[in-house]
């Protein structure tokens, strides 16, 4: 690389990169957190979220007023009239509302109130169940985790000789299910849990590590539990948010007419036919709801990222202040356009890798297809597992998207650190920790309906939902302290990088991650060409 004159890009006139000392002859890139005003990035990509926004509301407005009084509830009332060759109804009065009757599904009123009364239970203790929770993870990782590691292995043992004993008692299931297939289905559940286990005894030695890494992760959430306030109001906001859009859809179906259409032999009958512009709306919206759901999710990692950092780069004796109003202002204010490029990416990802797995279903043949496949996967997780630091940096640091892309890469590789060690083990102890407690919650509510009410079998329909509505809510929690897992790993690299200390309990932590493969060798190389 080239002195500090010949690269513009490592010019001490940028924020935040500057050469560690001029003497080097490599510049390095000093990075810092940005606490005062931004300047605004990537607005082009937020003007064009604004057109597809306001496309989707102005074609939805047209679509209300231009719809057809005569849209049918049923076609039957129409009828072809060889005189006008058109399509008449007899009645005198038209739809434009109809219902649609849910007669065919009956419950009983007791399982309709026993189910409303469990889930409103569930869902009000699930507050402090996870408070309890973080409770523990920050005080005491390691009892936790310790005491649920070995229910990760006997609630799914217990699950599988339970489902296999009363299959095998109940005569309907015996029937439908015959002993051949209850034991080869036995065996392989058990060939799953031996690979779990295998899976643990493979990571124990990473196992205390990642310990401290969620504890330490679960104190800076304490310290900023004002976010379990702010992201669901935010996730409230994109569901009213969809609703007109929702509406303008429904409406948009009224836009057609009735037309006569030769049927078999000479026959003439009546359909409906949309107007040629309501496909294409259709389209529209649902690519704007799409966008508008990863944009929303990128804004909230925004928001987490840039509230831990505020915490993290803030002095051990000050509590933050405004920290989340400040994230807040700058996700929905100058940094809204890297927001959208980085939520149209994700967008973009989840598009191509659904029509990866359509086309892996469809079992196209040939080695080219396999081949193909396996190449666009791995782009696919690159971009994803890249873009999951970016908007960290850029929540961190203010930059626009691609700069903050880079400089990630840059700052990862020159601190040689292991991003796949904190993204992989951490996710995978906690979400068996959900699962452990969603699991023996789901166990305690099933023998309380079995021994309170009268549901019979439907208690396990009951018990099934309130495990589903809890761990929905458990996983929401995790989401967030994966998060932050990732923002404090983020800002250790920038503290590892201009040599600082500003959270002394992460870097005792933190500084025993393990460095990466690629860096190793390289380092290896190094060493060998300079002897």
């Amino acid at each position: 690389m080239g002195s500090n004159n010949e690269d513009p890009s490592s010019s001490p006139s940028h924020p935040l990169l500057e050469p560690h000392s001029p003497d080097s002859q490599e510049s390095f890139i000093h990075i810092s957190y940005n606490h005062g005003p931004r300047s605004f990035k990537d607005l082009p990509f937020f003007i064009l979220f604004l057109l597809f926004s306001l496309s989707t509301f102005a074609f939805g407005i047209f679509s209300i007023f231009h719809r057809n009084p005569d849209y049918p509830a049923s076609l039957s009332s129409f009828s072809f009239n060889p005189t006008t060759q058109t399509c008449t109804t007899s009645t005198s009065t038209s739809t434009t509302y109809f219902l649609l009757s849910l007669n065919s599904t009956y419950y009983s009123s007791n399982f309709v109130e026993d189910l409303t009364w469990t889930l409103v239970i569930t869902f009000i203790l699930s507050i402090p169940i996870c408070w309890l929770l973080l409770l523990f993870l920050k005080h005491y990782t390691k009892h936790l985790v310790y005491a649920t590691l070995p229910f990760f292995i006997v609630i799914p043992i217990f699950l599988n000789v339970y489902w296999f004993v009363v299959c095998t008692v109940s005569p309907t299931c015996s029937d439908v299910f015959p002993m051949v297939y209850r034991i080869l289905v036995l065996v392989f559940l058990f060939l799953v849990i031996g690979v779990i286990v295998w899976i643990l005894v493979a990571n124990w030695h990473r196992v205390e590590l990642t310990i401290s890494i969620i504890g330490v992760a679960s104190n800076a959430l304490s310290w900023n539990l004002g976010l379990f306030g702010v992201l669901p109001c935010l996730t409230i906001g994109l569901l009213l948010y969809y609703v007109p859009m929702v509406v303008f859809m429904v409406f948009a179906t009224f836009n057609g007419k009735v037309v006569p259409k030769s049927l078999e032999g000479d026959e003439i009958g009546c359909v409906w036919k949309q107007d040629s512009w309501v496909p294409a709306y259709f389209a529209l919206a649902i690519l704007t709801m799409l966008w508008s759901a990863t944009a929303m999710v990128e804004a909230q990692v925004y928001v987490i990222s840039g509230t831990i950092a505020h915490w993290y780069f803030s002095k051990d004796d000050q509590v933050p202040r405004k920290s989340i109003t400040n994230s807040i202002r700058n996700a929905f204010g100058p940094s809204v356009g890297t927001v959208c490029l980085s939520g149209l990416l994700m967008c973009v990802v989840r598009m191509v890798r659904s029509a990866v797995d359509s086309a892996r279903q469809e079992d196209a043949p040939g080695i080219f297809n396999l081949i193909l496949r396996c190449c666009v996967n791995a782009f696919l997780a690159a971009v994803d597992f890249l873009n999951k630091f970016t908007i960290n940096f850029a929540a961190i640091t203010g930059e626009a998207y691609c700069t903050s892309a880079r400089m990630t890469y840059e700052l990862l590789r020159c601190n040689l650190l292991s991003a796949v060690f904190v993204e992989t083990i951490s996710s995978r102890i906690l979400a068996g920790i959900i699962f452990v407690l969603s699991a023996i919650y789901t166990i305690v509510v099933c023998v309380i309906l079995k021994t309170t009410t009268s549901l019979g079998s439907d208690s396990y329909l009951v018990a099934a939902l309130a495990w589903l509505l809890l761990i929905i809510v458990l996983g929401f929690f995790v989401h967030v302290l994966d998060i932050v897992i990732d923002s404090i790993y983020v800002c250790y690299a920038i503290d590892r990088d201009s040599g600082e200390v500003c959270k002394q309990d992460v870097h005792e932590v933190y500084v025993h991650l393990p460095i990466s493969r690629s860096s190793r060798q390289s380092n290896v190389v190094t060493r060998i060409l300079g002897v």
